[in-house]
């Protein structure tokens, strides 16, 4: 193939079907001349006349017949799979996205999203997928991953696009049946309380324990645990305080036998972001899918 001409295929191709040189310039859009210098470097490079003037017009010989179905084929799948826009329609589609989400992120973002595509994209379905940083950023890079969405500040890298959704905060967990029943509990109960601390994979926990290494809180902590799902069953038959993002206390709240209690002291806030690879940017269905969320999650404030 070095040195090979691949635009000389259409010229070779056009010979064939209008059998003439003047008639397959008129088709490519070519000048007769143009049309005749394709050819004989055509003719050069197989080392075969190829085509034969006769009273029928250009005939073409057996060499050249071995290059139309070939010619015709790659010809065929340039313009259908990489010079036609393939649109995404929704309503269709059959695909399944995989997004890597925290327990914390599929609490906020998914039971809305599964609503939305069932109206929406009813054949389409989620793979929910939780990843360490360096192999996150790899199934992302491979196609693997189509979405991160969530606090993920280890995706910086220059190739990484990121949405900002939401500003996010913390909420402490009481049981209902605490003695304290303030809606806000003071500096001196939420050092006197025993502690439930969760240290899960998802990243926004962290900044709420380095948040109080910065001040120099210590608390008492009585548990410690990598599951967030439990916390709700535990807070709710114990004395114990836990602090979480504000809507993994929310959600708990709904379902469980405990209360929202607001911290004593202003906790940072942190930004939730949808983020995926440049190599996906025009992708159809991630770009539909980043709307999606975008229009349901995303807010100024």
């Amino acid at each position: 193939m070095s040195g090979f001409d691949l635009n000389l295929l259409p010229v070779a191709l056009a010979i064939y079907e209008e059998r003439s040189v003047s008639a397959a310039a008129r088709k490519l859009g070519m000048s007769q001349p143009a049309v005749s210098v394709a050819l004989n470097k055509l003719r050069h490079a197989l080392g075969d006349p190829l085509f034969v003037r006769t009273a029928h017009g250009m005939e073409p010989t057996p060499r050249a017949l071995t290059l139309i179905s070939p010619t015709r084929d790659i010809l065929q799948r340039l313009h259908t799979d990489v010079l036609t826009s393939t649109e995404f329609t929704p309503a269709t589609t059959s695909r399944k996205f995989t997004l890597a989400l925290s327990d914390i992120g599929e609490m906020t973002f998914l039971p809305k999203l599964l609503d939305r595509l069932r109206h929406d994209a009813p054949g389409a379905s989620i793979c929910s997928v939780s990843l360490p940083p360096p192999e996150l950023a790899l199934a992302l890079e491979n196609g693997d991953v189509d979405l991160a969405v969530g606090y993920f500040p280890d995706l910086k890298n220059r190739n990484f696009f990121q949405q900002r959704l939401f500003s996010h905060t913390f909420i402490c967990l009481l049981s209902a049946n605490h003695a304290i029943k303030s809606r806000k509990i003071s500096m001196a109960q939420f050092l006197s309380l025993g502690h439930a601390v969760i240290k899960a994979e998802g990243r926004s926990q962290e900044l709420f324990e380095q948040f109080l290494i910065k001040k120099k809180i210590q608390r008492r902590i009585v548990l410690s645990t990598p599951h967030f799902m439990s916390i709700p069953f535990l807070i709710a038959s114990s004395d114990l305080l836990v602090t979480v993002p504000r809507a993994v206390g929310e959600s708990f709240a709904q379902f469980a036998n405990i209360r929202l209690v607001e911290p004593p002291l202003e906790i940072p806030h942190f930004d939730l972001r949808q983020h995926w690879h440049r190599k996906y940017h025009k992708d159809g269905a991630v770009v539909w899918l980043r709307s999606v969320l975008a229009q349901m999650f995303s807010s100024n404030t």
